[in-house]
């Protein structure tokens, strides 16, 4: 582009010296300033504006300039009580000051200057061979109104020290620039940053730290750097308690000798705050260091008797706090400060606040919260400290009671473990919470029995939130307790004002609060009680154990159980039957033990159990009996019926999660089996399909019609599942469909059950459950559902039997297949009427290869017995293929008598001669089979004629009648799967063949010579 020449200017402005040369003009951040150097060793500062020469400094030979410009941090500013401006914020904006920056290299010296008339407010030797680096310039082509918005950069000046290689910056504080007046804010400064440094240095004599703490914290003028000071003393773990005191009463002494108008109220404040907190400190420190004589631990019938409980119930409630101790070992992981009750006194004012002669609590996590209680309440709850004045203590340093209440029961809550392990500690809170309760404020006055202490309320709330259900049984215990306690006596004056000397004893005052904790009693109660079945296990696992069943189950709490809706019991429950792996039959075995004490039935059950279950042997039983209890606490909630539909839906979602493991699957079709209503069990089965199963089945089947084989592992990934879990799940999904064929058809016969819930769990709310949900389902429409059966069998039996050369959807018409993967609610247009011969073709010849696979499978096993049933197909164990293969043949249109009669031909092929026999008597059209097995005798001595050439076979083959003959030579042996057959077998053959010929039929007279020659043989 073209460059337009250059303006010459006039000068505006010049300094008449002739003599003088200038070398360098460097214009200051705010244009307002300019520094000049010249040939005589002078620095002048012009002002631009004026066009003046503001000021001189001489001896500078050489020297490089440059500025810097600070801006002051409001935060840091003094409120002055004479500078309030009556337009908006009294501090106003933040104010800039500038700073010339001299280096002269003849003298080695860099030096700060405060512009236009201020002092020198800092010089450094930095030696004789520096460069001193100033931009003098910001972005091109601003003016004065766009350059008041631009930033200074990060380092506006640096020096470079070609000597020693470094760069060096300088940053200049703000308050160098105040006037003279204004300095001793610097010293201020310069004094906390001595007292940090003391207390950072390593010196071990606390007293020689305290005297120079106080001489430099009553040297500082200003109250709020005063205040600072401060401040660091009380948060540094290094002063020791004593010395904080001294320091503190120090300050306070101080200010209170100056004249009223001069001392600052919120310093003097701010110290009597802490000081009180840190005579409080002292005061709690000394009360647990005191060690007193301890009482003798209370026996059971004390506790019973303090607790109110009847013997029975005290038992009772022993008995469910051990096994709880025994299955809750969790290992739980305590801050310094809990493990040894000594918090540290900055820790302790870190806590806590005082406002208006009440102490306040900041808020702070759970440990911290704890560590405050602790260090308030635990040696009194171990008995080992005076109870009385501690609370009295807490009380008149200005603690609501409120808080205490909240400390206490948190550091109750949390140290379950301990207490559990120190029986006494109970009447230690007993005491304790009456103490708490006596104190003004605690309980309102207005307070009686038929409405709702908030005192009370605070108490249960705590409990309800609680995880630790051990822990805030014993304490709602104490809580009850102390509330009846208060009760009668309030009651009592009431009384004795009216009938004086009556006997009241015989009877417990009633009130709202008393109800409240009964109901909050029997939930705590049922809370622990199911928290120590979760928490049980079985010793031993033989079995392998999934990852997804490593996941740790959550704690329980009342309030998590509130708002977990009707379901939230039984599917704590279900995950934890999933987390252990139980089989359907524990949980009916517990349920019948329930029932019935040991019936014979319930004897064989639960030896079926010791079979199924390998590592029954050890724990099962306590397993057993945790489950009763839990079924005699919750007996609507975890009903039988209702359990199991979780345990079916919580095994189907972690299946889902994990498709590969088909072993979740089948466990969750076990537990839907297992379910007796029929109402309950449709509904779950539906919502499984519609929810899980429907998506992957159909990816499958189209999957399976493009192969039209059984797809290998590779290809079943596709559906996100490896082969052998693809064969188990399409077995399941057969399994599934039947059993919601059966359930439709049982429900005709059986009311849908009433949902109920425990009186004590009422006002639960939350998600609708999973039985709810199942009794809203539509009915099906049985023959859809029968038809997508017959599909999953046949799907199931192509992948179980690796069938080639089968598309699955080839043996349907157009109708049948739009029929598929639609909802088995709704009315769709099933295949009606006679079906096309080509497809009853294909179908056929697809029920023959089952035959024929299924025969050959139970061929190979008979002949491996080594191998279990269950190692060949864990999900198919009595699966009768043949039969199966029947009622296929029904569905599909096919003679039933065609595929018995092929499977008795097979039979026979493969050797099977004793089976052959039981499935001939099946077959209707014996005169038809009787000629198929002709050709098999006929097959069987051909090759023991004419394939194995003996001497004596030859002979026999020459005495034979000519058509025998020619029709032994057309046989074709190699058709035989089993050609080490007896010829006894044969023969026993040939007379069933004779036997059910009958003698005008065309092959009677072979079946008659083929005898001979047999009989002949053997």
């Amino acid at each position: 582009p073209k460059v337009e020449p250059a303006t010459p200017l006039a000068v505006r402005f010049g300094l008449p010296d002739s003599r003088r040369h200038g070398e360098r003009i460097c214009l200051s951040p705010c244009n307002t300033l300019a520094a000049v150097t010249d040939d005589f060793g002078r620095v002048i500062l012009l002002d631009v504006t004026r066009g003046l020469a503001v000021r001189m400094w001489k001896g500078y030979r050489d020297a490089e300039v440059g500025w810097i410009q600070t801006v002051e941090d409001l935060h840091e500013r003094e409120t002055e009580k004479m500078d309030f401006s009556p337009f908006g914020n009294a501090q106003g904006p933040s104010r800039v000051a500038q700073f010339l920056v001299i280096y002269a290299p003849r003298r080695g010296i860099l030096e700060v200057w405060s512009t236009q008339q201020g002092p020198r407010v800092g010089a450094f030797n930095v030696g004789k061979y520096c460069r001193l680096l100033y931009p003098g310039y910001k972005i091109m082509g601003l003016n004065n109104v766009t350059s008041q918005g631009w930033q200074p950069q990060t380092y506006q000046i640096c020096l470079v020290d070609p000597v020693s290689g470094s760069v060096k910056t300088v940053h200049v504080p703000f308050h160098l620039a105040l006037s003279d007046k204004k300095s001793e804010r610097a010293k201020d400064m310069h004094l906390v940053k001595k007292l940090n440094t003391l207390l950072k240095a390593k010196t071990s004599d606390p007293d020689l730290i305290e005297a120079e703490a106080k001489e430099l914290i009553l040297d500082i003028k200003y109250p709020a750097t005063k205040k600072q000071a401060l401040e660091s003393l009380l948060t540094s773990e290094r002063v020791p308690l004593s010395s904080l005191t001294n320091i503190t009463q120090t300050l306070m002494d101080n200010l209170k000798k100056q004249e009223l108008e001069c001392v600052d109220e919120g310093l003097l404040q701010f110290c009597a705050n802490k000081l009180k907190l840190l005579h409080l400190y002292e005061l709690v420190s000394k009360l647990n260091s005191q060690s007193i004589q301890k009482d003798t631990p209370p026996s059971d019938n004390d506790l019973a008797k303090l607790l109110r409980l009847e013997e029975k119930d005290f038992h009772r409630l022993q008995t469910l706090l051990e096994n709880y101790k025994k299955e809750n070992t969790q290992t739980t992981v305590q801050s310094a400060e809990e493990k040894g009750d000594v918090l540290s006194v900055k820790m302790f004012l870190e806590y806590l606040e005082y406002e208006k002669d009440v102490i306040n609590v900041k808020n702070m996590e759970d440990g911290e919260y704890v560590a405050l209680g602790s260090f308030f309440f635990w040696k009194c709850l171990c008995g080992e400290s005076s109870t009385e004045e501690t609370c009295c203590a807490l009380e008149s340093a200005g603690f609501s009671p409120q808080i205490l209440l909240s400390l206490l029961l948190n550091l109750w809550i949390s140290k379950e473990k301990d207490i559990l392990d120190k029986p006494d500690s109970v009447s230690c809170l007993h005491t304790m919470l009456s103490l708490l309760s006596k104190m003004k404020v605690a309980i309102d006055e207005s307070w009686d029995t038929q409405s709702v202490s908030p005192w009370w309320q605070q108490m249960r709330t705590a409990c309800i939130q609680s995880e630790n259900n051990a822990a805030a049984l014993l304490s709602a215990h104490v809580g009850h307790s102390v509330t009846a306690q208060i009760i009668d006596s309030v009651t009592e004056k009431k009384f004795s004002q009216i009938t004086v000397g009556s006997d009241t004893e015989s009877w417990e005052a009633l009130s709202l609060d008393t109800e409240y904790w009964k109901l909050l009693l029997k939930q705590l109660e049922d809370c622990l009680i199911l928290q120590t079945l979760l928490h049980s296990k079985v010793s031993k696992r033989t079995k392998r154990v999934l990852s997804l069943q490593t996941e740790p189950l959550g704690r329980l709490s009342v309030k998590k159980l509130l708002e977990a809706g009707k379901g939230g019991i039984a599917d704590t429950v279900a995950k934890w039957v999933f987390k252990q792996g139980f089989s359907p039959l524990v949980l009916n075995l517990a349920q019948h033990k329930n029932n019935t004490d040991r019936t014979e039935e319930s004897v064989e059950m639960h030896t079926n159990i010791f079979l199924e279950e390998p590592e029954a042997d050890s724990g099962l039983e306590t397993i057993l009996e945790l489950l009763q209890l839990a079924y005699q606490q919750f007996p609507c909630s975890l009903e039988v019926d209702v359990l199991h539909a979780h345990c079916c839906w919580e095994y189907v979602v972690q299946w889902n999660k994990d498709p590969e493991e088909a072993c979740f699957l089948i466990r969750s079709i076990d537990h839907l089996r297992c379910i007796v209503n029929a109402h309950v069990q449709h509904g779950i089965a539906l919502m499984m399909w519609n929810t899980f199963i429907v998506k992957r089945l159909s990816s499958a089947t189209y999957l399976m019609d493009k192969v039209g084989k059984a797809p290998k592992d590779r290809l079943c990934r596709r559906a996100s599942m490896g082969d052998t879990a693809m064969t188990a799940f399409l077995g399941c999904c057969s399994d599934l469909l039947q059993t919601l064929l059966e359930a439709d058809v049982s429900s005709d016969e059986m009311q849908a059950p009433v949902l109920d819930t425990e009186d004590a769990w009422v006002s639960v709310e939350g998600p609708v459950s999973i039985v709810e949900l199942a009794l809203e389902q539509k009915r099906i429409h049985y023959p859809l559902v029968e038809h997508q059966f017959v599909l999953c069998t046949i799907l199931y039996t192509i992948m179980r039997f690796s069938l080639k050369s089968v598309k699955p959807l080839s043996l349907f018409d157009s109708k049948g297949k739009n029929a598929f993967f639609k909802d088995l609610t709704s009315i769709q247009l099933l295949p009606s009427g006679d079906m096309d011969p080509n497809v009853l073709s294909i179908r056929q010849q697809f029920l023959v290869k089952v035959v024929s696979a299924a025969v050959q499978s139970l061929c190979s096993s008979q002949n491996a017995k080594e191998v279990s049933e269950e190692e060949l197909s864990p999900f198919e164990k009595g699966k009768n293929w043949p039969n199966l293969s029947v009622d296929l043949a029904r569905y599909l249109q096919i003679s039933e008598d065609v595929v018995r009669r092929h499977y008795v031909c097979e039979l026979y092929s493969y050797g099977l001669d004793h089976l052959g026999e039981e499935a001939f008597l099946q077959v209707t059209d014996r005169e038809v089979l009787a000629s198929q097995l002709l050709i098999l005798a006929g097959q069987r001595l051909a090759l023991a004629l004419l394939h194995t050439q003996t001497k004596e076979g030859m002979e026999l083959l020459a005495r034979l009648p000519p058509t025998l003959c020619t029709w032994l030579k057309a046989m074709d042996p190699q058709e035989l799967q089993n050609v080490e057959v007896p010829i006894a077998a044969t023969a026993k053959l040939v007379n069933k063949v004779i036997e059910h010929l009958p003698e005008n039929h065309g092959q009677y007279s072979l079946a008659l010579n083929l005898m001979e020659a047999v009989e002949a043989i053997s």
